[in-house]
């Protein structure tokens, strides 16, 4: 398949741009982290469900638009490029996701048109170490009469101090993997929230006896191990896209400044050297465009090798967003890390985002095994 985006999709890409632009810009990020660190803009989260972004990737049959993820993509990697602070990654692209692929109708005939119209918000609790290792699950999930009780401990949930539900990994009885769809503010867990390094939020979650009806499971008869697989390989094609935006906001901030700082009487863009880094940064970046479309693509296309494209995006994402923002940094000087300046709240952004739902040297190994290293 061809590596290029329809015109529709180009449509959508364009209006996203031109939303994020007037209403999302690095200016509001600013604001909502000088108002004692906002998780969200209201009015920008509203504009964002009116203009459809909330029912891409959700089917028509449940009333959405089914416009696919490299739809989805498209507006992700626009969000990255101002740093957009909303509830859709993690309750369209990560919780959305979990439940278009569960085999639980009742859960999604309940949850799609909430999650559309915003009026319910969901956070995806995975994670129980302070590194990503979805082979590692303790939390447990034990049957009771006509409930399960949830005991356990989460980490690093992205978006849990304003969502109203939580979808949580946990092991059964019978040591298989079981996603459960929980109440926030159930009897039993306990959230403390944190602040992260690019002013995000994310919390540790613990879960102490909390009882759920067993028709609030998402997956019946599918396997929950390759549920959470196919819903993390999908994650972490949409965090690339959104890390392709960061890179690529990161190098055109980068060639601007070049283009306008002087030193010894000529612009700095005139030196050789910073010509030569520039032009390596640009290859990297094509390539990257390409992997995270051909990724996207992989998605709508129910491809095979998803987990392949998944840790290929994700590992090549993650080693240029570092490329790119040190070098961003170190040519912008001593400027570059205060707070006149907006290049550091991308490096920020990007050493955060590298490490939600695996790293690099995560995926990098990943591969290595995929390819019977």
């Amino acid at each position: 398949m061809a590596l290029i985006i329809t015109e529709e999709e180009k449509m959508l890409k364009e209006a996203a741009r031109e939303l994020i632009e007037s209403k999302a810009s690095i200016d509001q990020f600013r604001s909502l982290r000088d108002q004692n660190y906002q998780s969200f803009d209201e009015s920008t989260w509203n504009e964002m469900i009116e203009m459809g972004w909330t029912s891409l990737i959700i089917p028509e049959e449940y009333n959405g638009l089914d416009f696919g993820y490299v739809g989805m993509g498209q507006v992700l990697e626009e969000m990255g490029r101002k740093l957009v602070k909303s509830p859709l990654v993690s309750s369209i692209l990560f919780s959305a996701t979990a439940l278009k692929y569960s085999d639980n109708d009742d859960l999604k005939i309940n949850f799609f048109p909430k999650l559309m119209s915003g009026e319910t918000l969901i956070a995806l609790a995975v994670d129980e170490k302070s590194y990503h290792d979805p082979d590692d699950i303790n939390t447990r999930a034990t049957e009771e009469n006509k409930c399960y009780k949830l005991n356990g401990k989460k980490t690093f949930v992205l978006n849990a101090n304003f969502s109203d539900h939580l979808i949580v990994l946990a092991k059964t009885d019978s040591e298989e993997y079981g996603l459960f769809i929980v109440k926030s503010n159930t009897s039993g867990i306990i959230i403390n929230n944190k602040i992260l390094l690019d002013t995000s939020s994310y919390s540790e979650i613990i879960l102490d006896d909390v009882s759920i009806p067993k028709e609030y499971r998402l997956d019946i008869k599918i396997s929950g191990r390759e549920l959470i697989k196919k819903i993390l390989d999908i994650s972490c094609i949409g965090l690339s896209a959104e890390i392709l935006g960061i890179i690529m906001e990161s190098f055109e901030l980068t060639i601007n400044y070049l283009k306008e700082r002087e030193q010894f009487g000529v612009k700095i863009g005139s030196f050789q050297s910073l010509q030569h880094r520039a032009a390596k940064l640009f290859s990297e970046i094509e390539l990257c465009k390409s992997i995270v479309l051909k990724a996207l693509q992989a998605i709508d296309k129910e491809n095979t090798d998803l987990s392949y494209y998944a840790s290929l995006a994700k590992a090549k994402l993650c080693k240029t967003a570092k490329l790119m923002t040190n070098e961003a940094i170190q040519m912008h000087g001593g400027i570059g890390v205060t707070d006149d300046s907006n290049i550091g709240f991308y490096l920020k952004k990007a050493r955060v985002i590298q490490k939600i739902f695996g790293d690099y040297n995560f995926h990098l190994d990943k591969l290595a095994k995929i390819k019977g290293y």
